[in-house]
């Protein structure tokens, strides 16, 4: 006849942040058997000179190694087993975050062999979500129109990067003209340097053969003034102001005096725009084509970014709703999860995390990002919480599909399978709930945010000029060449596209599901970064092949 296994006597209380703490006691046969079992052990395993090993007696490993160390060995053991077997006859879902709030060192004291033994656990357990309300919300947000201007404008920019270079020797520098020039730049004092304790004024540069575009906000609108009207062989002093919202702080506002001397003056043929044009910078045979496929991309994107903020609205007012005492296991674990997609985007762009993250780096990154994972476990939780309350389900066929869809993208690419399908899951699923709360919702549309009006509620100005440093520019071979080989008609090339037809992000293997503004076309263009793919992008991001290292 089987014997009924005792229970294990068990309190709960609830605790903060989503914890439990659990006071256990210890059978005092439990505690008998444990001290016992722990001599037996060490009296088989014990190496004594003078006896055989398994043979030394009872009374020898008491006196070599004493009661209290026996004691503590027993009690380990005792307190982990005795807290798994209380979570799983309790039916606690422990997240983590185990702690012992019992002195060890006073309950090792304490210990009798066959007395009772209590002592307390706290651990993290999924948090109680309660949403007030998930529909018949009333919010606002911006509707993106399409700007049909933007179309004209990546043609233009186009015909300019596969315009044709054609020297000019009989005027000046005109706007627009691509020059080279040698300069030297001199910063002058300041205020700021009298105040400084060593007083020292930043010292210029010296660069030649500098290849310069006139156009604004090309460089330094101050410079860029400055050179146009002038002639070749000419050396003039142009006197600059660094802008307020240049890269280097230290520089920011510095006035400064450039001496420039012109070297060289070309003039942007631009190509006609026309169905060769299309031809060499897409993969369309007309202009019609190519422009209806440019329409058709910056009407969707509109749309997606219409969309993009009525998901953000409704967010934001179920957040509001939300009741929720994350746990702090949870919260750990989200900032793996964002910091493993940041390592797997700095890897997939060349970089070598291993070399390049150290723990005090992973450390300062989950202190950083701490903000941003709390409001984003938020929605996760809340959009659970709808679609359990809706019955919010995705089928299997569904799932099937958009994982074809992906693995056709990744190709050659080692994937988990089953980590893929939950990823897939987990975005149909956030797309079908946040579907279901615009449907029972009212948006109201307002028109976007003018650059002024968040210039004043963003004062922080933008880092700008990132390539205004003279000595960190790149100098392309066009500017070494001689006027004879740069006067002959060259053939323009198709402008490189940002990511070929069918290319998945790097990233895509590392980050959660997201909604993305990605459309299918019939036919790709390498004429525009935001409208470069030929196939349906995915959003799903996979984890299944992280190349990361775990951010713990």
């Amino acid at each position: 006849m089987s014997k009924t296994k005792e229970l294990i006597k068990v309190k709960q209380e609830k605790l903060p942040g989503s914890q439990i703490s659990l006071e256990i006691e210890i059978s005092p046969e439990q505690s008998r058997q444990a001290y016992e079992q722990v001599i037996t052990k060490f009296m088989r395993s014990a190496n004594i000179p003078g006896f055989r090993k398994g043979k030394v007696p009872r009374q020898v490993i008491l006196q070599r190694f004493g009661a209290d160390q026996l004691k503590a060995s027993a009690l380990e053991d005792l307190v982990q087993k005795n807290f798994e077997a209380a979570v799983k006859q309790e039916e606690i879902e422990a997240l983590g975050n185990v702690q012992f709030r019992s002195s060890f060192d006073d309950l090792a004291v304490q210990f009798e062999p066959g007395q009772p033994i209590v002592f307390t656990v706290s651990v993290d357990v999924s948090p109680e979500v309660t949403l007030q309300k998930y529909q018949d919300f009333k919010v606002t947000a911006e509707k993106v129109e399409y700007d049909a201007a933007k179309v004209d404008e990546v043609l233009e920019e186009h015909r300019s990067s596969n315009a044709t270079l054609v020297p000019v020797e009989d005027r000046a520098a005109a706007a627009g003209d691509v020059t080279l020039v040698d300069f030297e730049s001199r910063f002058l004092p300041s205020e700021s340097d009298d105040a400084d304790a060593e007083g020292e004024t930043p010292e210029g540069e010296s660069v030649q053969d500098f290849k310069l575009e006139l156009v604004k906000g090309k460089f330094l609108d101050d410079l860029i003034d400055g050179i146009i009207g002038m002639q070749i062989g000419e050396t003039k002093d142009i006197a600059v102001t660094l802008p307020q919202e240049y890269f280097q702080d230290e520089l920011a506002g510095r006035s400064a005096e450039f001496t420039v001397s012109l070297k060289d003056i070309k003039a942007k043929e631009l190509p006609p725009l026309d169905d060769d044009f299309a031809q060499d910078v897409s993969e369309f045979s007309t202009l019609a084509e190519l422009r209806q496929f440019l329409e058709e991309q910056y009407q969707q994107e509109a749309q997606d970014s219409t969309d993009a903020n009525v998901e953000e609205a409704l967010l934001e007012a179920l957040i509001e709703e939300l009741d929720v005492d994350l746990p702090e296991s949870m919260i750990d674990d989200e900032l793996n999860v964002m910091i493993r997609e940041t390592l797997s985007r700095l890897q997939s762009n060349g970089l070598d995390i291993n070399k390049l993250v150290t723990k005090e780096m992973l450390a300062e990154m989950k202190e950083r990002m701490r903000s941003d994972a709390i409001p984003r476990l938020k929605r996760t939780l809340a959009l659970a919480e709808v679609a359990k309350a809706e019955s919010i389900e995705v089928e299997a066929e569904a799932i099937e599909d958009r994982c074809q869809e992906i693995l056709k993208d990744l190709q050659g690419q080692e994937i988990d399978r089953d980590r893929l399908e939950a990823v897939v899951e987990d975005e149909l699923l956030h797309k079908r709930v946040v579907s279901w709360l615009t449907e029972h919702s009212s948006v109201d549309f307002v028109e976007p945010k003018s650059a002024e009006e968040e210039a004043e509620e963003d004062p922080a100005p933008a880092k700008a000029e990132k390539d205004a440093s003279p000595a960190e520019e790149e100098q392309p071979a066009e500017a070494k060449k001689s006027a004879k080989s740069t006067a002959k008609k060259t053939s323009t090339k198709k402008a490189k596209p940002a990511k070929e037809a069918g290319e998945v992000p790097a990233d895509a293997k590392a980050e959660p599901a997201k909604k993305t503004a990605s459309t299918k076309s019939k036919r790709s263009t390498k004429t525009d970064k935001k409208a470069s793919t030929k196939t349906k992008k995915t959003s799903a991001k996979p984890k299944a092949d992280d190349p990361a290292p775990d951010a713990e």
